[in-house]
């Protein structure tokens, strides 16, 4: 049997359904992130055959940098995705997925950019920039 994973944004009016094993949570702590969401994204990964979205009228995309786009929901503002142009991947928040999520922590990346207002107080390994698995914009 097929694992599957459910969420979706604040109002409803954008839902997904993913199927298969999903990355474990990366932190990312660049500029763009913290900006957008107001702390860091903390975000899975899942294949772009393996997610189902319902109410994509409701899905806006902005072109974050000439390599990737964020896509939130144009009713309530709900960051939900970050996908590279270039990837057959898309990134999820993990914030948004239905509880219990079952996702697990990862590392934390661009952690030289991060915020002067909170500090990393967990063990997870921790990234400058990023890692050679994980693909960001500008690579």
């Amino acid at each position: 049997m097929t694992k599957t994973h459910s969420g979706g944004c604040l109002c409803g009016a954008v839902r997904y359904e993913t199927k298969g094993a999903l990355r474990e949570v990366v932190y990312c702590h660049c500029s763009q992130c913290r900006r957008q969401s107001g702390l860091y994204y903390a975000a899975t990964d899942v294949a772009d055959a393996d997610i189902d979205i319902t109410g994509e009228d409701n899905l806006t995309w902005y072109a974050a940098s000439n390599d990737a786009r964020r896509g939130f929901c144009r009713t309530c503002g709900s960051a939900l995705f970050w996908k590279h142009d270039e990837r057959d991947h898309v990134s999820i928040l993990a914030g948004s997925f239905d509880q219990p999520s079952g996702l697990t922590p990862g590392y934390h990346i661009f952690v030289a950019d991060r915020g002067d207002y909170y500090s990393i107080d967990d063990n997870l390994p921790q990234f400058e920039r990023s890692t050679p698995a994980i693909t960001v914009a500008g690579d």
